[in-house]
């Protein structure tokens, strides 16, 4: 059964080529994922995933024979700062760690961002392990070398690309996550359908009750296709040049809604899941996508456990927080949009097309 379920893909951009291992039980063996001159090991987690799996994982690093340090930083998108970030400088430092040595993350998104951000300039770059532990880090935030930090001002402005050495995913890690935690990861799966493959998009319908249930079949499936799609788009755009950009499918109205009501109060792909009902109703308005394809749209993001009402921020609360967006230019906000499901453009939307879109999908005051 592990057998089938096991599968090895290839990311190939230009700041690296690494493998990503799909298959239950690698948490046992990450030793292979460390290169041969690997001087040691700092394992970098948080206190749930620690409790869970970090002695395992740890285990499975020492068994290689080099030492291995674990740094534990706090829970949640709360702390995902330049404050939190110093942790893992100054265990590193104190420990004497040299460019040589690898540091591996093993947590959701919050702790894959920070460790991949830490390798990146620590040193001037050292090599790091991506363990992803979350659904949603599974099939997005780990492969593709995006690192980052948030700031007050604006969710991951203060970042870096720096490819991993290697994407070791466990699928069995997901029997302990909360189902809030699977409905988020869900959202970044179905957005690949919505994208780029019109026909996954089709069978996560066909499939999300089985999905929200951790039918191991369609998991492995989900979780390999969506990795195999973004593998290949960072592939032709590592640095979000072009084509990279329609990853962030419902990022510019989710990111708001993380900034709006204060980081960790929806969980990023909550926040996704309901940006994608609103790209959905804006490329109604501007690009024609058909009311019924917008209504699928919205379905499916229920079915997930998604929300797909937004909060009302304030329609100048929520332009402002948009012009805070890397895809922003000159002041102008863009947005990814889908003129059809299975395929995205990137363009400016006029301002009363969003407010008209505000105006449909935030919640109603009582």
């Amino acid at each position: 059964m592990n057998a089938e379920l096991a599968q090895t893909l290839e990311v190939d951009a230009p700041g690296g080529r690494y493998p990503i291992r799909i298959a239950p039980g690698r948490l046992d063996r990450l030793a292979e994922a460390l290169p041969a001159d690997t001087t040691a090991v700092a394992l970098v987690t948080n206190p749930t995933v620690g409790a869970l799996y970090g002695e395992r994982a740890a285990a499975a690093l020492q068994a290689s024979g080099r030492r291995v340090l674990r740094i534990e930083l706090p829970d949640g998108e709360a702390h995902k700062d330049m404050q939190t970030l110093n942790r893992i400088f100054d265990a590193l430092l104190a420990n004497g760690f040299d460019r040589r040595s690898v540091l591996v993350a093993l947590g959701g998104g919050v702790i894959g961002d920070m460790t991949g951000f830490a390798a990146a300039v620590y040193m001037r770059g050292i090599r790091f392990v991506q363990v992803p532990t979350t659904l949603l880090a599974q099939v997005d935030s780990s492969v593709g070398g995006k690192t980052a930090i948030n700031h007050p001002l604006g969710k991951n402005m203060i970042g870096a690309f720096h490819q991993p050495v290697a994407v070791e995913i466990d699928t069995d890690v997901l029997a302990t996550l909360p189902a809030r935690e699977i409905s988020a990861g869900l959202a970044e799966v179905i957005k690949y359908g919505l994208i780029l493959d019109a026909g996954f998009f089709a069978w996560c319908e066909a499939h999300a009750a089985g999905l929200r249930a951790l039918d191991r079949q369609a998991l492995a499936y989900a979780i390999a296709h969506s990795c195999r799609l973004k593998a290949q788009v960072v592939s032709q755009d590592e640095r979000e040049s072009g084509l990279r950009a329609i990853l962030n499918l419902g990022h510019t109205f989710g990111h708001a809604i993380e900034s709006g009501l204060g980081y960790g109060q929806w969980l990023h792909g909550e926040a996704v899941g309901c940006g994608l009902v609103q790209a959905a109703e804006l490329s109604a308005e501007v690009e024609g996508l058909p009311r019924a394809e917008v209504e699928r749209v919205r379905r499916l993001v229920q079915a997930i456990g998604c929300p797909a009402v937004a909060p009302d921020l304030g329609a100048d609360r929520w332009l402002s927080l948009m012009r805070v967006d890397k895809k922003a230019e000159a002041g102008e906000i863009r947005f990814v949009l889908i003129p059809e499901i299975g395929r995205a453009v990137t363009r400016p939307a006029p301002e009363a097309a969003v407010r008209a879109v505000l105006a449909r999908t935030v919640e109603k005051a009582a």
